[in-house]
């Protein structure tokens, strides 16, 4: 298994409850192929620039060990969920 971190940014008209709805659905996915390690919510920040028309956003980072074939899935979740309007996932590599 191998070490991801996986950001994403939550509309910030999202409430609390659908934000932890949505951490909750992403760990869960996560979990069934891997292993949630951490995540740290960042709360709300301004964004560098605008995305879909929203000058902040709420920042998520979830810290996880999983097979490389969970991203896909993971992406593809995060492309239809409407209220992630950014996401990146990167691989942690261990030097």
């Amino acid at each position: 298994m191998n070490k991801y971190e996986t950001v994403f940014i939550v509309n910030p008209e999202v409430n609390e409850e659908g934000i932890k709805a949505l951490i909750q659905k992403f760990s869960d996915i996560i979990n069934n192929d891997g292993k949630v390690l951490e995540v740290e919510e960042m709360g709300k920040k301004k964004l560098a620039y605008e995305i879909k028309k929203n000058k902040e956003g709420y920042y998520v980072v979830i810290n996880f060990e999983s097979n490389p074939e969970l991203i896909k899935e993971l992406e593809r979740v995060y492309r239809i969920t409407d209220d992630v309007i950014k996401f990146l996932t990167i691989s942690k590599e261990e030097k």
